[in-house]
């Protein structure tokens, strides 16, 4: 299910979503709001800011890929879809791999879970920011990887796509780690 807040409204567009879309990887609302303009794929119209949640478990990444894909498409920026997708593959696997750590049965998708990992897609004139937060305090640490490591440049990579890239606490505990891709 997908979460997009055009102009700071919020609004969900959940059970309509199309198989093989993101439908059911993103955390529901509560309940529907009633009067939806949904587009023809069941998805809300373009707006300002979507948002996506996420179980922890590492089927997540490409969830997040795709649900990137499905946003910029539909505020057509095709320009920056495949930077921003390996911008949001690395934060998201970084939370995934250092700050959840669900039980063991919802690792999998095998039971129901809360959604510790949110990723949010913020559009301006001139940037887009993709901001990813999970429960874990522990700031990002980029390393320095050997030349035979298969791990270890995932926020050098997100460096090297973005203009700025960085990380905030989010109360009452979590942190949020963003990044800007120019327009």
């Amino acid at each position: 299910m997908t979460i997009h807040m055009p102009d700071s409204t919020s609004t969900y567009a959940g059970p309509m979503s199309p198989p093989g879309h993101v439908s059911g990887t993103c955390a529901p609302l509560p309940s529907e709001p009633p009067d939806m303009d949904l587009d023809d794929e069941g998805f809300l119209p373009a707006g300002g800011f979507a948002a996506c949640g996420f179980d922890g478990a590492p089927r997540n990444v490409g969830q997040a890929r795709r649900f990137v894909a499905h946003t910029l498409d539909r505020w057509e920026l095709p320009a920056v879809t495949g930077d921003a997708q390996v911008v949001v593959s690395e934060l998201v696997t970084n939370a995934v791999r250092h700050a959840v750590r669900p039980p063991a049965g919802e690792r999998d998708g095998d039971g129901p879970g809360e959604f510790p990992v949110w990723l949010g897609l913020f559009r301006h004139a001139t940037h887009l920011v993709c901001a990813v937060s999970d429960p874990s305090s522990v700031p990002p640490r980029p390393r320095e990887a050997g030349d035979l490591a298969t791990g270890g440049r995932g926020l050098l990579l997100v460096g090297a796509l973005c203009d700025t890239w960085s990380w905030a606490p989010t109360p009452p505990r979590g942190k949020t780690v963003w990044a800007s891709l120019a327009l």
